[in-house]
Order: C-alpha cells, then sequence, then structure tokens
C-alpha cells in the first residue's frame, strides 16, 4: 500500500494553503493509496513532519507552501538514509525550484500538472549544518530585501526584489569577503554575492544561465566594487544572460568551499532559501543528485 504525506502552510500566500489543500488531497488520491495530512502551524514544523515521513517508510512527501516550506521539507528529507520521493505546489512569492522544474506559478494549474508526472533527481546543497535548494544570498542587498514587508513581497513578486536591490546599490554599503573555491582563494569587496543551485534567481531565469539542478556544481556570482555606475550597468546584462562573463562580476562553479567576513567583529547573516540564516563564517558542499523530485512529465 503505497502512502503520500501531505504538509500544507496555511499562511503561504494569501493563505492559499487553505484553499487548494482540499484538492491538492484528492489528486494524491489518485497517485497513491493513502494520504496523511499535515498542517504546520511554526517554523521547523514542515522539517520535522518531513523527517518523519522517512523513518516511517512513506512513499513520498509533497508540500503545499512557499520557498520556505519547500526548503523545510527538503532539509527533513535530506538527513534520512531512506528518502522518499518529493513533490510540491508552490505558493508564495519566488518559487525559484518550481520554475526551473516546470512546475506552474499558478497553484490551480499546478495541481492540474499532477496527472502526469516524472521523477527527476536533483541536488542540494549543504550550508554548515543546514541544507539549501535554491540560493544563498549575502550582502547590502539581500539585507535590504529582507526587509521589505511580506504584503509587498506578495504583490510585486520578483520586482520587489530588483527595486530594492537597485536601493541598496545607491546605498554603496559593501562587505569584504574571502571565498574559497575548491581550493581557489579570492579576496573582494562585494555587496552581493549570490551562490546558486539553479538559474532561477529571484525569479529571474538568466542571472546564471549555466546553473542547472542536477549539474553536481554550486554556482557563486559576486558583484565586484563599490562603484554605482558599474552595478547599475550589470542590470540590463542579468536580464540578458551575460552577468557572468562581465570584469565587475567573479563567477565560479565549485563543489565545496567557504565564505568568511574579513572583520570578524561583524554579524552579517546570510538569506538561505528566502529566510534568514547562519551568520558568516559558511561552509558549502554540494549534494549532488541527493533528492529525487516529482516534475512535469512535458519538462526535460
Amino acid at each position: 500500500m503505497s502512502k503520500v504525506m501531505l504538509i500544507v502552510n496555511p499562511s503561504s500566500g494569501k493563505e492559499e494553503g487553505k484553499e487548494f489543500a482540499e484538492d491538492v488531497n484528492k489528486k494524491l488520491l489518485e497517485m497513491f493509496d493513502e494520504v496523511e495530512l499535515k498542517w504546520t502551524e511554526k517554523g521547523g514544523d514542515a522539517e520535522r513532519f518531513a523527517r518523519n515521513a522517512a523513518q516511517c517508510q512513506f512513499d513520498a512527501v509533497f508540500a503545499l507552501g512557499g520557498d520556505g516550506t519547500v526548503n523545510e521539507c527538503m532539509s527533513g528529507l535530506a538527513t534520512e538514509s531512506n528518502r522518499p520521493d518529493f513533490g510540491f505546489i508552490p505558493l508564495g512569492t519566488v518559487n525559484d525550484l518550481g520554475r526551473v522544474l516546470g512546475i506552474s506559478m499558478d497553484p490551480k494549474e499546478a495541481i492540474k500538472q499532477l496527472t502526469h508526472m516524472k521523477k527527476k533527481e536533483i541536488d542540494m546543497g549543504r550550508i554548515n549544518d543546514h541544507y539549501f535548494i535554491d540560493i544563498v544570498a549575502i550582502g547590502s542587498i539581500p539585507e535590504a530585501v529582507h526587509e521589505v514587508p511580506i504584503e509587498k513581497k506578495t504583490k510585486l513578486g520578483p520586482m520587489a526584489y530588483l527595486l530594492e536591490g537597485v536601493k541598496a546599490v545607491a546605498d554603496k554599503k559593501v562587505y569584504s569577503f574571502e571565498i574559497n573555491c575548491d581550493g581557489e582563494i579570492v579576496e573582494l569587496e562585494s555587496l552581493l554575492v549570490l551562490v546558486a543551485l539553479t538559474n532561477s534567481v529571484a525569479g529571474f531565469q538568466t542571472m546564471i544561465p549555466e546553473a542547472k539542478v542536477d549539474d553536481g556544481y554550486m554556482h557563486i556570482l559576486a558583484l565586484k566594487g563599490n562603484e554605482i555606475a558599474d552595478k547599475l550597468s550589470l542590470i540590463p546584462k542579468i536580464f540578458a544572460g551575460e552577468a557572468p562573463n562581465d570584469e565587475n562580476v567573479f563567477y565560479r562553479k565549485f563543489k565545496k568551499g567557504t565564505i568568511i567576513l574579513k572583520d570578524d567583529s561583524m554579524d552579517v547573516k546570510a538569506n538561505v532559501d528566502g529566510d534568514e540564516g547562519d551568520s558568516l563564517p559558511l561552509d558549502l558542499e554540494i549534494l549532488p543528485k541527493h533528492i529525487t523530485v516529482y516534475v512535469p512529465d512535458n519538462k526535460e
């Protein structure tokens, strides 16, 4: 008898978790014999539920929620030797992983896609003692975005990140980093360091076009220096997919590395998959094809 756990964040998006839970439940009953429904109430619930599903030999775990809920579920599965297959219906603001996997950003359409699914192995990243599925962001731009009210993020979506990023560039607040990528050590000043697993960053799928969900690499991109004109000139290049080749950008793909803040008296936190993460320093490692996810069967 096949079993699936459905983990729902009722507050994701515009409280769409409550609205769509029953529809997802019905679809999953067409795919599995039994559905166990779990509702999150606080941070950490989704991770705990997913880990329990793995330990109890569930065949699959599905999530109905935003990037934070998806991260928690996959993090809960990541540490287990038996990892159920994972699927999700994206809610919330950005949903980078859903975009690159071909899952519709319209919850109703994403639920319809459950009728025809296939499985795909994808990478995960380890950051210190935690995990990430999409992106780690460090610097004044992610700090500015973190201060944006959730209502504004929901209303504007990826555009909220672009607008706040431009404002942060104007403030010219930079940090000094030491970055180690597979043994190559680089020191630089930057207001934005990104470590990505996919080509979708804050909803824009052109920033790191080479990155793929299953290529076995992390991709780091850092804006060098503090000249405003140089940073603003990068915006059209980002949309054209040319940012990694710009002289004002540091770009590498790597499997293992560290990011250190040279001024150790400062407390700078990373933004991990849209939520506040650990303070620097950071240890990073790729986990190739660590988890199997459900994707629409028309997505290669």
